[in-house]
């Protein structure tokens, strides 16, 4: 285990790499471990989906790091976000441009100027890349800030792979950004690669954290996140596959997972439903208006406290032995009511009387006008 307070070097599984502090927050992936020495990943399962072992120590087999997080082939990545040749780069670009701001119509004046921005800076070549990474190592902040000029436009070329995810295509820029800037931090001319095929790396990463943390009503953990999406991979693949809806057995086998962590991943994924949502045609219901109440409300227990008080009041001003009667009876001021044999007894009545008197007293509680508009009422 390699560590030193000044560049707070980590080894996980045989590699070492060295983890910057920086407002971006990649750090938050870790825990220290104070008593052992060493550095817990939060969950296993991000090591798939983010840069646990890191980008530049995984770029010397970099086909494995895009099929690791991209989930496709490194050729097929390369067609789509990065060209091998500049013209088609420029081009595919420039396309991407006209494109995105003709499906956004409603795009902020921020938006526009940002696209203005992004054609002001020409796409560097190999030779340029190299010059400008040597000299960001030496600190120069004119080069860093042209670095990140002249790839504003691959960042709205892969955000706008993101759209219709949950955040709209400014927020999925913003996004994209921070993993660009961080791409040009710690990009290593060294290895010989394009650096738009490292920064594709970086800008899609920070885009799905941003996709991850903010696109959802109630936040799920990235790993969370990371298994629901292969699972629905894996549910959309199984139907091409077999012609018909996959059982949920079928999709755990597909991904490797337990059926049981799959279900509770679908139930976590699920998007919450707001009781505010209107229902029917006219939208004037709520969802939460269809719901039934365990208990009363305020306009409810007010209502009922006025109908007992009432009640108690009508029964008070009964003939005596008819009260006595519909008070034991029916309980009024005690825990349980009594049967006819019990009220009997207690009265001194024969159960024949006892009924009588109950009968007179609930016909004058019936023909009663303010019990009758109560009744009404409710």
């Amino acid at each position: 285990m390699n560590r030193t307070i000044e560049r707070e070097e980590y080894e996980i599984r045989d590699e070492t790499f060295t983890l910057d502090r920086d407002p971006v927050g990649y750090e938050d992936d870790f825990e220290l471990d104070a008593d052992r020495g060493e550095v817990e990943p939060f969950a296993p399962a991000l090591e798939e989906e983010l840069e646990l072992a890191p980008l530049e120590a995984q770029l010397d087999r970099p086909e494995e790091v895009d099929e690791e997080l991209l989930g496709e082939s490194f050729e097929e990545r390369a067609a789509g976000d990065v060209e091998d040749e500049e013209e088609a780069e420029e081009s595919a670009l420039e396309r991407v441009l006209r494109q995105a701001q003709a499906e956004t119509p409603d795009t902020t004046d921020t938006l526009q100027l940002f696209f203005a921005e992004a054609r002001k800076y020409p796409l560097l070549t190999a030779e340029e890349e190299v010059e400008l990474a040597k000299r960001i190592e030496r600190g120069d902040l004119a080069a860093k800030e042209r670095m990140i000029n002249s790839n504003l436009r691959l960042v709205i070329s892969v955000a706008r792979r993101y759209q219709g995810q949950g955040l709209p295509l400014p927020d999925l820029i913003q996004e994209g950004m921070l993993g660009l800037i961080r791409a040009v931090e710690k990009f290593d001319w060294r290895k010989g690669f394009k650096f738009s095929t490292y920064g594709t790396l970086w800008i899609r990463q920070a885009i799905g954290r941003g996709l991850a943390n903010s696109s959802r009503t109630v936040r799920l953990p990235v790993h969370i996140g990371a298994q629901a999406r292969k699972i629905v991979d894996a549910e959309r693949k199984l139907s091409a596959r077999l012609g018909r809806s996959p059982r949920l057995d079928e999709i755990a086998d597909e991904v490797g997972l337990p059926l049981e962590e799959v279900e509770e991943i679908l139930r976590a994924d699920r998007a919450p439903t707001s009781l505010d949502q209107g229902v029917g045609e006219d939208g004037d219901t709520s969802l939460g208006d269809l719901i039934a109440r365990d208990e009363e409300g305020p306009d409810e227990q007010v209502a009922s406290q006025l109908s007992h008080e009432l009640l108690r009041r009508k029964v008070e001003e009964l003939p005596e032995p008819e009260r006595k009667v519909v008070t034991l009876r029916f309980g009024i001021g005690r825990d349980q009511p009594g049967s006819i044999a019990e009220t009997g007894r207690r009265l001194g009545l024969s159960e024949r009387k006892v009924r009588e008197l109950e009968r007179r007293a609930l016909q004058r509680l019936a023909d009663d006008e303010a019990l009758a508009e109560l009744r009404d009422a409710a």
